[in-house]
């Protein structure tokens, strides 16, 4: 099977889809792999480790998109690349459709088989191709959260360790799943006062278990999370309803009971984000005020550290990628149902069913697009 992996070419977005390890993983497979030059300088590849590896290095995404049987990639298309999508192709990448609807329909008049890194699920309930970046994004959360704190940044001045003397900052964690357990132990490692609510109990006796005293737990209900807001000087939105637009936690009049130049970091914004009041933002604009408190929501936080980021992916999604080379998609998800989980389009219909909930669009099974 030719592979193909163009250069990323959304905002600040300095990932690349394939390591040269996977493309030489590939290669020994018998595949050929297509490279976009330059495409991995960002996450600090040369288009020489891609030939050392056996790829070949090609001009244009044009020819990519051409001449490639699968287009292995990083971010959602962004239009230009969905224009050069077609029926027969594969695309092997992050979607997040939910909130996009612009994006699905582009999908589907193109006809292209779709396989969203995020839905693909394992035998233990997870999300081991989304686990990698949340896991990153967790640990980033804080971090840029301690900068949005900042002043100058239009924070509150808080730091986040405090001193003697002068009490840390208090972080609020929504949700304690992959994002949010990471985000809570890199906070608390920062010195901070952080509480972590959720609404599974198991999750909670878990958290508690593993991470005694390290940070706080609570069961989440309206009024616990209206009174931490209350308190807080960064919350960390980490709600994921798994192929679906995030629940929207926090509204726009609860701003007012927040300390002014508090920090909000909205992780789950690839899913449309947890906060009213979050809109997607760039490394390059990231941060926005509303009614005195201060947004970050980046829609590709794990872009800020791109080459930690991109061989966390590659080293996920490389067997995936690989048993569709070396079976096709058909039999490689007919072999593992959670590889057929991440089918989110075939052949212009939609085959996820949260996706067709929050757009209102008719969905076939994924079993059924097998034997189309």
């Amino acid at each position: 099977m030719k592979i193909g992996c163009p250069k990323e070419i959304k905002p600040q977005e300095f990932r690349v889809g394939m390591t040269p390890n996977a493309a030489g993983e590939a290669v020994s497979h018998g595949h050929g792999v297509l490279i976009e030059t330059k495409a991995g300088l960002g996450a600090g590849f040369t288009d020489e480790d891609y030939i050392a590896a056996g790829a070949e290095i090609v001009d244009t995404a044009d020819e990519i998109f051409k001449r490639a049987e699968m287009i292995v990639k990083v971010k959602e298309p962004q239009p230009a690349e969905r224009k050069r999508l077609r029926e027969g192709q594969l695309l092997f990448t992050y979607l997040h459709l939910a909130p996009d609807p612009e994006q699905t329909r582009d999908l589907l008049d193109s006809g292209v088989t779709a396989i969203a890194y995020e839905t693909v699920t394992d035998d233990r309930g997870g999300l081991p191709l989304l686990a990698p970046m949340s896991e990153v994004a967790g640990r980033l959360a804080p971090q840029m959260g301690a900068w949005t704190l900042q002043k100058a940044n239009g924070g509150r001045g808080v730091l986040m360790g405090g001193v003697p003397g002068v009490g840390p900052a208090r972080v609020l964690v929504i949700g304690g799943g992959v994002v949010g357990t990471h985000a809570a132990r890199i906070a608390a490692g920062m010195g901070a006062d952080v509480t972590v609510l959720d609404r599974s109990l198991p999750r909670l006796r878990y958290l508690d278990d593993v991470f005694g005293n390290v940070f706080n737990t609570g069961y989440s209900s309206a009024g616990l999370l209206a009174e931490h807001l209350a308190g807080a000087d960064m919350v960390v939105g980490a709600v994921l309803i798994p192929g679906a637009a995030a629940p929207k936690l926090v509204t726009r009049a609860q701003l007012s009971t927040m300390k002014p130049g508090a920090a909000l970091v909205d992780v789950a914004i690839d899913q449309g984000g947890c906060f009213e009041t979050s809109k997607p933002t760039t490394h390059e604009n990231p941060i926005y005020d509303v009614d005195g408190i201060m947004h970050y929501c980046v829609a590709n936080m794990p872009g800020a550290v791109a080459r930690t980021s991109t061989i966390a992916l590659g080293n996920a999604t490389m067997p995936y990628m690989l048993a569709l080379a070396d079976k096709g998609w058909r039999q490689a998800c007919a072999d593992d149902p959670h590889l057929l989980d991440g089918l989110n389009s075939h052949a212009g219909q939609l085959t996820y069913y949260a996706v067709g909930k929050a757009l209102g669009i008719d969905v076939i099974s994924p079993q059924l697009a097998l034997k189309q």
